[in-house]
């Protein structure tokens, strides 16, 4: 049974606690635990509040999100949640993804590697808690109309309120859902994945809400 963390000390000594590998060898926590325990020590001088949320140490500043701490299996990571705004003159932040507007992490492999970059990651973080208190926010991509899969224009032809509905989502919900439609290489499965999200568009909520 794996136990989900509930301070970062938890974290670090078993894991998130989302899967069978916590609290065991395999844990890609327990795989960078002293990468991650000295950006701990490095962020907690920066002012940050430390808290756990989706089972991960999260640091907020005047109870806004700025950055998390986790592991991947090739790495310990730091994750800005306004990455794309953070001036980055060596280009040390990725993509979490290829279609990631916002979040940008730091990626560390060995506890040298945190001293390389050591300077920098104050850096960023101070650069993140002056855009948090800004409230700059990072432009929303246009959706056009050419991401909509010919599916859902064809089932928007006969399902007014589902048209409706999705036209009144934001930009950024819209290009969710967009997302995970034209993710489907089958048009059956993308057929089935846009009448099963009807629903949640319709109470107005983007796909990864509940």
């Amino acid at each position: 049974m794996t136990i989900k963390p509930t301070n970062v000390e938890q974290f670090l000594e078993s894991g998130c606690g989302r899967c069978e590998l916590g609290n065991t060898p395999q844990c890609k926590v327990n795989s960078w635990r002293d990468e991650l325990s000295e950006l701990r020590s490095i962020i907690q001088r920066s002012g940050l509040t430390e808290e756990i949320k989706w089972h991960c140490p999260c640091y907020t500043f005047e109870g806004k999100n700025i950055l998390m701490l986790s592991a991947l299996k090739s790495a310990a990571t730091v994750s800005f949640f306004r990455g794309a705004l953070i001036n980055d003159p060596e280009n040390l932040l990725e993509k979490p993804g290829k279609n990631s507007e916002h979040a940008r992490y730091l990626k560390v492999t060995s506890r040298d590697s945190v001293k390389s970059v050591s300077d920098s990651l104050k850096s960023f973080i101070e650069q993140a808690i002056k855009i948090s208190q800004s409230g700059q926010k990072i432009p929303t991509k246009v959706v056009s109309r050419d991401d909509y899969p010919v599916e859902l224009l064809a089932l928007f032809e006969h399902d007014s309120d589902y048209r409706a509905a999705f036209g009144a989502l934001t930009p950024g919900r819209q290009r969710g859902y967009l997302l995970h439609f034209n993710g489907a290489k089958r048009s059956k499965t993308r057929e089935s994945r846009i009448l099963k999200c009807r629903d949640k568009v319709l109470s107005g909520k983007g796909w990864n809400e509940r």
